[in-house]
């Protein structure tokens, strides 16, 4: 029979919009950074910094995102976003990245260093005394560490360590035993540099340095007397290494997690690189030993790990190629000298790093500390790096008998090792350490003081969209803010108990708290100000994040457009938003901002006729910092500093016209170079505001 031409039957609802993919997105990102390693005008040490920065970053980008794809290729799970076909595209996208890395490695940045003197010596470019002290250093240094396993029945494919180099090599003739097995693995030690410098008498006034992967490669057949070596090539295997463990499962998550440490490095294989002169029988052989597909495996044109040429940055060390020296300010908002909590009881201070000096922090609490009448310190622990000071001052806490409570989040990815070492350490002397909720990362930055003052106690708090590491504290864009406020201190002081308590959280007077309160309010803002714009209101929506991959807020974001909201967004790496889509995303545009520094600061504004509402936060608009995470957003309710953020965070990245990006409906990022200031020139954000800062107090 004919379909049937009621037309009172509903029509089916159109399906809805595909959104963009986050992988290819992160791979798009990476693609960004690259490009700050071609730029000519940016110093030559620091192009290959940013090389090195883009080959650090696709390895975490394998060990965390590739293995649901290689399963996905196997015929292992094929539902949703990872197939087959999603692993051949994004195999594709990153070998093209990669070849493109070894290409300005070899054909532009190694020529421009040989011009300023500085070179790196295969084996055919050095003379015999640089051979010899090669040799040399391959006795004393390398030798004695290398133990090459021949493969036979009794000797199985060795275990290989996550992103350790090795070599595989061909033997000829037989071994000691008369037999036939051709095949040797040498594994090599991580304990050793993989860039070495050479003498200053054998490098005739030039800067001259030789590889670790070479000096093994010209000695290879010392390391087996009596065989032949035949084909051979370096290689490097990338492992998944995102720990995962049943916190519903185990008594000690502590525990668990160093155990869980121990296996990381031998996990599932996920890519292999290999030289590009790599003999077929060999790469088979190795993709059969690591179970790996034909497009896991990654020939390149030069060492197989560029990431640790960052180690050539620091021989060389040459400042006129280097970026001229940044040296943040003393925060404007505090006394040079003089008591911060003085300065905090008249009002919240703002410190936008690396512009404004980190240090402020620190002098916070180490005022706090030698402050008799401070009785409490509480602080959260994501990632502090291996600077010993902020450790070093909970210690002096403790000892001057101060209660200290640390929440220490130990799953912090990579950072696990170090943070467990903390807390044994902050335990090991008396101070509260917990770690946070089962099932949830506690991803908040926060530090709580409370101090006696007559007969009240009083709490002095710092918030940050960032971590409290001094080191990346330089390198990354964030916001610290101050305050003595009663309400916001309170509901820190909340959450401290939620997070040690396992309690139900108190409700909160200004905080916003992920996973109980942050997505919905951010959604309740987005849809009002679609509704206001609907009604014929000017509305606007601004938001700074670092990614934008939660579904529900991007669908929020597109909706409120459609109704009339002009929204700019400034999504520094992945985001899943197809921008600027006839019809469907006219009203909303996307920019990448990428510098000299990590933007890191997360800002949400909103503005409806004259009612402006701004946050700052820990959280990406991500699923997991949403959800899975326990995040805070803040008001800044105090009018000129929410002028501030406006004028720093926000304006100048939307008219940045040397390092933004703008995103198209397709995926694809363009340089945003319509943006041109009053004197017909592009600024970058980033440099004027080093530039505004570095202006004399008082000026």
């Amino acid at each position: 029979m004919p379909p049937s031409s009621d037309s009172s039957k509903p029509e089916a609802a159109p399906a809805p919009l595909a959104l963009l993919d986050r992988d290819h997105s992160i791979l798009a990102f990476n693609e960004r950074v690259f490009d700050w390693a071609r730029r000519e005008d940016v110093p030559l040490l620091e192009r290959l910094r940013y090389l090195c920065i883009v080959s650090s970053n696709l390895d975490e980008f394998f060990e965390v995102r590739a293995a649901a794809h290689l399963e996905a290729a196997g015929g292992r799970g094929s539902d949703g976003p990872y197939t087959p076909a999603s692993f051949r595209a994004l195999s594709e996208a990153a070998h093209d990245l990669v070849t493109r890395q070894y290409a300005l490695f070899n054909d532009v940045l190694m020529p421009a260093f040989a011009r300023e003197r500085i070179q790196i010596l295969s084996h055919s470019e050095r003379d015999a005394a640089q051979r010899a002290w090669v040799h040399q250093y391959f006795e004393r240094e390398v030798r004695p560490l290398l133990v090459p396993t021949g493969l036979d029945p009794a000797h199985p494919f060795p275990l290989v360590a996550n992103k350790s180099l090795n070599f595989i090599v061909q033997l000829n003739g037989r071994d000691a035993f008369g037999r036939e097995n051709d095949i040797a693995i040498v594994k090599v030690p991580r304990v050793l540099p993989r860039v070495i410098r050479m003498p200053d008498k054998l490098s005739g006034g030039r800067t001259l340095a030789v590889l670790l992967s070479s000096v093994i490669r010209a000695h290879l057949s010392e390391l087996f007397p009596g065989r032949q070596v035949g084909q051979f090539s370096q290689f490097r295997v990338t492992r998944h290494s995102d720990l995962a463990v049943d916190e519903e499962e185990v008594n000690n998550l502590r525990t668990a997690l160093r155990q869980g440490l121990e296996y990381r490095h031998y996990g599932q294989a996920v890519r292999l690189e290999v030289s590009a002169s790599c003999d077929v029988h060999l790469a088979d052989f190795l993709l059969q030993q690591f179970k790996l597909p034909e497009l896991a495996l990654y020939r390149v044109h030069g060492p197989v790990n560029l990431a640790r040429l960052t180690q050539l940055v620091d021989l060389v060390n040459e400042r006129r190629l280097m970026f001229p020296e940044h040296k943040p300010v003393w925060p404007l908002g505090f006394p040079v000298d003089g008591s911060l909590f003085e300065r905090l009881r008249e009002g919240d201070v703002l410190v936008h790093q690396p512009f404004e000096s980190f240090d402020a922090v620190l002098a916070l609490l180490r005022e706090a500390v030698h402050d008799p009448a401070v009785l409490a310190i509480r602080q959260t622990i994501y990632r502090t790096g291996s600077d010993p000071e902020l450790m070093g001052l909970l210690r002096e806490a403790v000892r001057r008998g101060k209660e200290v409570m640390v929440v220490v989040e130990l799953k912090a990815r990579f950072d696990e090792e170090a943070n467990i070492n903390w807390a044994e350490m902050l335990e090991g002397i008396g101070a509260q350490v917990v770690y946070g909720v089962v099932g949830l990362k506690t991803h908040a930055k926060m530090l709580l003081i409370t101090r006696r003052e007559g007969r009240k106690l009083r709490r002095y708090g710092h918030l940050s969209t960032g971590n409290y590491n001094p080191r990346t504290a330089r390198l990354y864009t964030d916001l610290s803010y101050f305050t003595s406020d009663g309400k916001l201190t309170e509901d820190m002081e909340q959450v401290f108990v939620h997070i040690a308590g396992q309690s139900r959280l108190a409700p909160m007077a200004k905080l916003l708290v992920a996973p109980f309160h942050l997505q919905k309010a951010m959604l309740e803002r987005v849809a009002a100000m679609g509704e206001a714009a609907a009604a014929g209101k000017p509305a606007r929506i601004i938001v700074k994040t670092n990614a934008l991959t939660d579904e529900q807020l991007v669908r929020a974001l597109l909706k409120a457009g459609q109704q009339g909201a002009v929204i700019d967004l400034i999504v520094r790496g992945a985001c899943i938003l197809p921008a600027q889509l006839p019809g469907v995303s006219d009203n909303i545009r996307v920019r990448s901002v990428v510098g000299r520094f990590l933007e890191h600061t997360r800002v949400f504004y909103f503005c409806q006729g004259e009612e402006e509402q701004l946050f700052l936060s820990s959280a990406d608009w991500m699923s997991r910092n949403m959800l899975r995470r326990i995040e805070l957003a803040w008001p800044v309710s105090d009018p000129p500093l929410r002028q501030r953020v406006i004028d720093e965070c926000l304006v100048p990245y939307l008219y940045d016209g040397c390092d933004a990006w703008t995103l198209g409906p397709d995926g694809r990022y363009t340089r945003a170079e319509d943006c041109i200031g009053p004197d017909g020139l592009r600024h970058s954000a980033q440099l004027a505001l080093a530039q505004r800062f570095a202006y004399p107090r008082g000026l």
